[in-house]
């Protein structure tokens, strides 16, 4: 008979006393499981949300990394807004002389290249204005280019495609300027679809409703980035909401648009250039070799700061939530320290009632080496069974949660989604289950065969 058939036969002789050992240890290890999986779904979700077509977020001055969680992540709200100027900066003196023959304005603006238009060929900036809420979802105002010209997915090479409908358009008959493309979840959770319309409060979630509606013309597929909890309007018709217009200051040069002259009796004037705010601006520049060039020209302004995204959030990982997630690790080891000693509790106490099982077999032949053995392969049972319940357990946990976690991150998790730290934990346990055997099995060891066969 094996060393290793008789410690099981040990382990399950005391059933009850084992099961619980073995039951502290698989929930200590399923919840060191747990936060390893958390920290990667975490870690996926911001580092691949972070690769996307553009290369630099441009905000007002402040803070980097509030600048990228509310242009990339909607998470955050707006430092400030940025002058409709300062996004005309990005094109040579013919664009800005159309955009100012489009929305009027000062005829000055369109006889000088922008500072930044330099650094833009082949490239695109896309203005981004926040500050609505659809419910809980945040509402971007921006420009049809935000769906033809950016892409997504891991390497930024996927574009957007739609479950229905298609991209909004700058101007219709139909639906003039108001029109809305809703992200996946938003239309799942809102009950939303295309030829609905769309009514976005101001401010907050509970906040007043502008009464101008949206008509729905798009619901995008489902992408795994923030944009699935986001509801996309046309910037236009985000002007015109009540309260988006700044004031325009008593010496402004304007020259009216040259569709102000032929508009008919219902048709919204666009807002003038004076009275245009963009919130942040997403900007890829045509050699991304001159990116940290034209970064470094944009902080030089008096109004706008510039962020690279892969970079902040890869900051926020290394300041933030990488040293959070390492002290719950560490909370959580010393979870599976404390579920090893007591695996060594419930063995060394057992000894007692074992020594004279102990004594008959040293009697019968046996080695102190084969009975101390024997007292290491019952905490050898404990940990193998303890730690790959807990690892199935704590798996099981996240298969059931998998749906919640792809509608909240994007990021797809299964059954067998692991972390690399996660092949070093059950050598781990193993480690401290023997450790914690050694006490009982010196105990064993020691066993006076004489004294206990007399008893």
């Amino acid at each position: 008979m094996s060393l290793l058939f008789i410690a099981w036969r040990n382990f399950r002789y005391r059933a009850l006393s084992s099961f619980l050992t073995t039951l502290s240890l698989t929930l200590g290890v399923g919840l060191v499981v747990l936060v390893m999986s958390v920290y990667g779904i975490i870690s996926e979700a911001f580092v691949r949300n972070a690769s996307v077509g553009y290369n630099l977020v441009v905000g007002p001055k402040g803070s980097t990394l509030q600048l990228t969680l509310n242009a990339v992540y909607y998470l955050s709200q707006p430092i400030e807004n940025l002058p409709y100027t300062e996004y005309m900066e990005f094109y040579p003196k013919e664009k800005r002389a159309e955009m100012v023959r489009t929305f009027g304005g000062d005829p000055a603006l369109g006889e000088r290249d922008g500072v930044y238009a330099g650094f833009m060929t082949d490239g695109y900036a896309i203005p981004l204005a926040l500050g609505d809420y659809f419910g809980e979802f945040r509402v971007v105002g921006t420009t049809p280019d935000f769906f033809e010209l950016l892409n997504h997915g891991p390497d930024a090479d996927q574009p957007f495609t739609f479950e229905e409908g298609r991209n909004f358009e700058f101007h219709n008959e139909e639906n003039s300027y108001f029109e809305c493309v809703l992200g996946s979840r938003v239309a799942a959770q809102m009950g939303m679809r295309v030829g609905d319309v769309m009514n976005p409060t101001h401010g907050d979630p509970e906040g007043k409703g502008h009464g101008q509606g949206f008509q729905i013309v798009g619901v995008l597929d489902p992408t795994g980035t923030p944009n699935d909890r986001a509801a996309f309007v046309n910037l236009e018709g985000f002007y015109l909401l009540e309260g988006h217009a700044k004031p325009i200051p008593d010496d402004a040069v304007i020259v009216l648009p040259e569709s102000a002259a032929t508009a008919g009796p219902d048709e919204p004037l666009l807002l003038t250039i004076p009275e245009r705010e963009v919130t942040s601006i997403l900007v890829r520049n045509g050699n991304l070799m001159m990116a940290p060039m034209l970064q470094n020209r944009i902080k030089e302004s008096v109004r706008a700061e510039a962020a690279t995204p892969i970079g902040e959030i890869n900051k926020l990982m290394t300041m933030i939530v990488g040293p959070l997630m390492q002290a719950l690790l560490a909370i959580t080891l010393i979870t599976c320290v404390v579920a090893a000693v007591g695996v060594l509790v419930a063995i060394y106490n057992s000894m007692n009632d074992r020594k004279r099982d102990i004594a008959v077999m040293r009697a019968l032949g046996a080695r102190r080496g084969s009975v101390t053995w024997i007292i290491l392969f019952e905490s050898l049972i404990i940990a193998l069974v303890g730690g790959i319940a807990g690892w199935v357990l704590a798996h099981l946990g996240i298969l059931a949660a998998s749906p919640l976690i792809e509608a909240r991150t994007g990021v797809q998790v299964g059954f067998f989604s692991m972390s690399t730290y996660e092949l070093y934990l059950l050598p781990l346990v193993i480690g401290l289950s023997l450790l914690a055997g050694i006490v009982p099995a010196a105990s064993a060891y020691r066993t006076d065969v004489g004294t206990n066969l007399s008893a």
